[in-house]
C-alpha cells in the first residue's frame, strides 16, 4: 500500500502520560491514508545526531508542569542547544511541531515552540503552522489537533504527491486493526509481564496507612514499599507504578461486551501495523481477562477517535444517526456535552450503544492503554535502605452525573496490604540538589506535593545540612498536616524552619492564608537567603495557580526587600529558574 521509500516520515513524541503519544498514532494514520510510511518513535528511542540525515520529521510535544520539556526528550534538547551547531545544520530538512499544553498554566506549549523556534534557526524549513492543542479547549486537545492533521496531511501531499494512479483512502475508512489476533496453544501464561523489564524491581508491602483524619473528605495514604536488592534513586526522582483493574470490574466489562465465555481463552498477538504503538511490556501471548486487567483501559473518558470506531462498528440506524452528530463539526457541543463535561466513562458509553459490536482485532485501536501512574518518592535511600515511601491521594469523586468514582490506580493502591508483592519502576525527576551542601534550600510543597519534600530534607539531614526551609499548605491542622510530627521534630532540634499555612483554619469572612502568603511575610528573610546564601527554591505540587503564586511572592520579595523595579524582579525570578536555582516538579 505504500509507495517509494523516499516517501517515509518520521513521527517523533516526546510525552509523560501517554496522550502525545496517542496523537502521534492518529497522525500516523492519517499520514497513511496517503500512502505515506510513518516510524512512530519516542524521542528517547531515536538517536538525536540521526536528525541531519532525515528528510521529513513530525513532532508531537507534550509540556510539563510549568512548561518544561518530557523527561524523555533531554538528550535531543541537549544536542540541539549546542552552541558550536552551524546555522545551516538542518537545510535539508522539513518538519512540523504539535504541542500539547493548557492555557490554565503560564507557559503554554513551550516546548514546542522552543523547539519549533530552534529548528528554524538551524535552517530547517516548516512545512505547516505550529499546532498548539489546549487541554481547555471544550473538547480538549482534539480542537486544535483535528483541524491541524487536516493541514498537515494536506501539507504532506504538497512535499510528497500521490505516485501516479494512486488516490488517498477516504477520512471515513475503516483503518486496518494494528495486531492480528489467533488462536494459542494452551499453556500457563506468565503471572507477570513486568520480569525482567528494564527499570522494575521486586518489592513488598511493609505499610499502607491512612495519615489524613478518618473523618477528613480526603484519604491521603502513607506507603512503604521494602525491595528485595539494592535500589538506588535520588531525592526528586518517580516510582513508576502499573496499576490493575479490578476484577470484579473486569469480570462485569467481559460480560457486558459478550466476551464472558471466550474471557480466559488464549490468543497469540502479533503487530501488524507498525506505525500504530502496543502499550508497553504486552506480552505475544494473552487473553482478554489478561488485556483488560493489565494493559487496556475501559473505564477511561474516551478521545473523539473512540466515537468514530463505535461509527464503524455498529449497524444500528439511530447509533450511526447519533455518532454521525457526534463527529460533525456542528456536533462538538452536543459531544462535549454528552462525554467530556460528565466524564463520562468507555464503560458507560458502551452500555448505551448496545449495537456497537467491536471485533477483537481491534482492541488495541478501540481502547487506550493502561497506563503506568508515575509518583514522586517521599523518601530518601540513606535513611530507608532498600525502601520507597509514598504520599498519595485517593482519587474519588462524583461526576456531573452524581456517579461515584474511583482512580484506578488509587483503587489498586488502596487495596494492597502489608505482605503484596508488587514491581516498582524508578525514574529519573526534574528536582536535583546543590552540590555544595551548605546552600540553603527553601521547599514550597503543598498537599501531596510535600512528597518529594520529604525525601529532599531528609537527604540533606542525613548529611547533617540543616539550612533548610520548608513552606507546607494545608486545609487543616489537625486533619491534613502530612508529616506534621517529623517536622516539628527536626524544628525542635533547629534542622528545619517550619511553616504551614492551615487555610481553612481561620473564622468565617476572615481571607484565607496560602504558602504565598507565608513567603511575602518572611520577605526579608526570604530575599536573605536569595541573594546573600544563594539559596535554591524547589517547589512541587499542583501545577494549576501555585507554582506561579509562590514565583509572584519571590518576585515582591525581591522588588521589596531588594529594592529593585518590577521589571527587574520578574528578571530576577526568571535568573533563578534559568541558572536551575527554582525549580519545579509540579502536575496537573
Amino acid at each position: 500500500m505504500f509507495g517509494d521509500d523516499d516517501r517515509d516520515i518520521l513521527i517523533l513524541y516526546a510525552t509523560e502520560t501517554g496522550t502525545a503519544q496517542d496523537a502521534a498514532d492518529r497522525i500516523a494514520r492519517h499520514c497513511r491514508r496517503g500512502h505515506l510510511r510513518s516510524r512512530v518513535l519516542s524521542v528517547d528511542q531515536y538517536t538525536p545526531a540521526d536528525l541531519i540525515s532525515e528528510n521529513i520529521v513530525i513532532f508531537v510535544i507534550s509540556t510539563t508542569g510549568s512548561g518544561l520539556e518530557p523527561r524523555s526528550m533531554k538528550e535531543m534538547w541537549t544536542m540541539l542547544l549546542r552552541s558550536d551547531l552551524p546555522n545551516d545544520l538542518f537545510e535539508d530538512l522539513q518538519f512540523a511541531v504539535f504541542g500539547l499544553g493548557d492555557t490554565a498554566y503560564e507557559k503554554f506549549c513551550w516546548p514546542a515552540k522552543r523547539l519549533f523556534r530552534r529548528l528554524k534557526s538551524l535552517g530547517a524549513e516548516e512545512i505547516c503552522d505550529l499546532g498548539e492543542g489546549d487541554e481547555q479547549h471544550h473538547l480538549g486537545l482534539n480542537g486544535a489537533l483535528d483541524p491541524w492533521i487536516k493541514n498537515l496531511f494536506e501539507a504532506l501531499l504538497q512535499v510528497l504527491p500521490l505516485p501516479p494512479g494512486l488516490e488517498a483512502h477516504p477520512a471515513d475508512e475503516t483503518p486496518p486493526a494494528r495486531v492480528s489476533i489467533s488462536a494459542a496453544s494452551p499453556s500457563p501464561l506468565v503471572d507477570d509481564s513486568l520480569n525482567g523489564a528494564k527499570g522494575y524491581h521486586d518489592c513488598v508491602v511493609t505499610c499502607n496507612d491512612r495519615i489524613t483524619a478518618e473523618d477528613w473528605y480526603q484519604d491521603v495514604r502513607h506507603l512503604e514499599f521494602t525491595f528485595r536488592e539494592d535500589i538506588e534513586y535520588s531525592p526528586g526522582d518517580i516510582a513508576v507504578i502499573r496499576p490493575k483493574a479490578n476484577p470484579d470490574e473486569v469480570d462485569e466489562f467481559l460480560t457486558s461486551m459478550d466476551w464472558g465465555d471466550i474471557s480466559d481463552g488464549l490468543f497469540n498477538i502479533t503487530h501488524v501495523q507498525r506505525d500504530q504503538s502496543l502499550p508497553e511490556h504486552l506480552p505475544p501471548k494473552s487473553s482478554l481477562r489478561e488485556v483488560f486487567t493489565r494493559y487496556l483501559d475501559f473505564n477511561a473518558v474516551p478521545r473523539r477517535s473512540f466515537f468514530q470506531y463505535l461509527r464503524y462498528f455498529t449497524e444500528d440506524t439511530m447509533e450511526i444517526e447519533r455518532l454521525n452528530e457526534f463527529l460533525s463539526d456542528s456536533g462538538a457541543d452536543d459531544l462535549y456535552e454528552y462525554c467530556y463535561q460528565v466524564r463520562r466513562t468507555i464503560r458507560e458509553v458502551l452500555s448505551e450503544f448496545r449495537g456497537v459490536k467491536i471485533p477483537k482485532e481491534y482492541i488495541f485501536d478501540v481502547f487506550p492503554p493502561l497506563r503506568p501512574r508515575e509518583f514522586s518518592i517521599a523518601s530518601a535511600i540513606k535513611k530507608h535502605p532498600r525502601q520507597i515511601h509514598l504520599c498519595v491521594a485517593i482519587v474519588k469523586y462524583r461526576t456531573k452525573l452524581r456517579v461515584p468514582r474511583r482512580g484506578v490506580c488509587s483503587k489498586y493502591l488502596s487495596a494492597l496490604k502489608p505482605g503484596d508483592s508488587i514491581k516498582i519502576g524508578l525514574k529519573e525527576g526534574f528536582i536535583k540538589l546543590p552540590s555544595d551542601r551548605s546552600t540553603p534550600v527553601i521547599c514550597v510543597g503543598p498537599g501531596t506535593g510535600i512528597a518529594p519534600m520529604r525525601a529532599v530534607l531528609e537527604e540533606r539531614i542525613f548529611h547533617q545540612s540543616y539550612n533548610n526551609t520548608l513552606y507546607f499548605g494545608c486545609r487543616s491542622a489537625n486533619k491534613d498536616q502530612h508529616y506534621r510530627i517529623e517536622w516539628e521534630e527536626y524544628k525542635a532540634l533547629e534542622q528545619l524552619t517550619y511553616r504551614v499555612a492551615c487555610s481553612r483554619d481561620v473564622p468565617e469572612g476572615v481571607k484565607r492564608t496560602y504558602v504565598q502568603a507565608l513567603i511575602e511575610e518572611d520577605g526579608e528573610r526570604i530575599w536573605e537567603l536569595l541573594e546573600q546564601q544563594k539559596a535554591w527554591v524547589l517547589i512541587s505540587g499542583s501545577s494549576n495557580k501555585m507554582p506561579t503564586a509562590v514565583k509572584e511572592a519571590l518576585r515582591l520579595c525581591a522588588e521589596e526587600k531588594g529594592k529593585k523595579t518590577a521589571s527587574e524582579s520578574a528578571e530576577y525570578v526568571r535568573m533563578l529558574e534559568r541558572t536551575g536555582r527554582l525549580i519545579e516538579e509540579c502536575w496537573s
